[in-house]
């Protein structure tokens, strides 16, 4: 079963107006699927086969020669070799477009490659996993709690008799023996996966380092070097705090957020929908979960680094998405029906912005449908995350 993507129409613009195309994002949130889906014309081939990856990276023209334009190159960073001579290629023909169309789940190696001898050649696009809306549409029935424990790889919502912990327990597995041993020398494979495990603890909360490398007993600088890792692999994310010069009391510090919604599930032991209701982490699930939302929506229009969160001493609103001057504040509640108290902070936050700024206040919750909560505020249901997103 194949679940559409929203970024489809983004990719195949994007194929027909550059000369290389950049895919990126965490393992199996289905970007080989994608490519080779839209782009059947192309050519692929995949680095992840070390006798491609060999030749790619001694010999890169011949490499070429043998995989000719149009090309999808999967999990370029293990050559990085080839980014310098794909420069030449490219130049030699620049006016021609969609020749090359690069794939990769290790963020940092890729983009390093592409910004030192690809800038301005390639468009670069973001996958994550599958929204609430894209998940729905597959599976009609598919409700907020269950897609928050399910979370969004596609393969579990292709295949819903999938066992998603033993997904969940490969999936970790897999990522701490191969790309961490790629990435990064890690000296204890089990320092770094309880490290990734009291990293989930803290999901939808401010950024304590120091905290962090104590409970797991590293060294502030090791614990830094780690963090950086899940960045660069798509597993974590740090959301950085609104700030002006006007507004002085507001927090510097990042909160951290897992990308996945399912991933934290699992590594926290919440296994159902029915075990989610009941546990006291179900807030901050909640949150992460729409996190990953908003980020998915304002990734698809190209505006990836207008969200932040608010936080002062006495207030804080969850997410803030700033563009040009004009606000969307909103609040994730694990609620299906919130209730003026949870737009409490939204209306105080508003009237510190100048006037007229904010265009919309939003309760992100678990309710059917929108409606209003009174004074300018509406409750926002999972499915509604993109359009709230898009009207900005």
């Amino acid at each position: 079963m194949w679940i559409s993507r929203t970024l489809e129409p983004v990719l195949l613009r994007a194929v027909q107006q550059r000369p290389v195309v950049v895919v990126t994002g965490a393992r199996q949130v289905g970007k080989t699927s994608l490519v080779r889906r839209l782009l059947p014309r192309h050519h692929y081939v995949s680095l992840d086969l070390p006798s491609e990856a060999a030749q790619a990276e001694r010999d890169p023209a011949q490499f070429l020669q043998r995989h000719p334009p149009p090309l999808i190159l999967d999990e370029v960073q293990y050559a990085p070799a080839v980014f310098r001579h794909l420069k030449s290629v490219v130049d030699a023909r620049r006016s021609e477009n969609g020749r090359f169309v690069l794939a990769g789940s290790q963020l940092f190696p890729l983009m390093s490659g592409v910004s030192e001898s690809l800038a301005g050649r390639a468009e670069i696009l973001h996958l994550e996993g599958l929204s609430y809306a894209e998940a729905a549409a597959a599976r009609r029935a598919l409700t907020p709690a269950e897609f928050a424990v399910r979370g969004g790889f596609p393969e579990l919502h292709e295949k819903p008799d999938l066992d998603g912990p033993a997904f969940y327990r490969s999936y970790v597995a897999t990522y701490l023996e191969r790309d961490l041993r790629t990435l990064l020398n890690v000296g204890s494979l089990r320092d770094f996966e309880r490290f990734v495990r009291a990293g989930a603890l803290r999901s939808a909360q401010l950024l304590n380092k120091a905290e962090l490398a104590r409970d797991v007993g590293v060294s502030p600088p090791t614990a830094a070097q780690w963090l950086s890792l899940l960045e660069a692999s798509g597993q974590a994310v740090l959301l950085e705090p609104w700030f002006s010069n006007r507004t002085k009391s507001l927090v510097k510090t990042p909160k951290l957020y897992l990308a996945d919604g399912g991933l934290l599930c699992a590594l926290l032991g919440v296994r159902t929908p029915e075990e989610l209701l009941a546990s006291p982490l179900a807030g901050a699930i909640w949150e992460t979960v729409v996190a990953s939302e908003l980020r998915r929506g304002l990734l698809k229009a190209g505006r990836a680094r207008e969200l932040f969160f608010w936080r002062e001493r006495e207030r804080e609103v969850d997410f803030v998405i700033h563009r040009g001057g004009r606000f969307v504040l909103a609040e994730a509640k694990w609620t299906e029906l919130p209730d003026a108290r949870a737009a409490a902070n939204l209306r105080v936050v508003a009237a510190q912005l100048p006037k007229g700024s904010v265009q919309r206040r939003a309760v992100i919750c678990r309710c059917r449908n929108a409606y209003p909560l009174g004074e300018g505020v509406e409750a926002v249901p999972l499915a509604d995350v993109e359009r709230l997103v898009a009207g900005t």
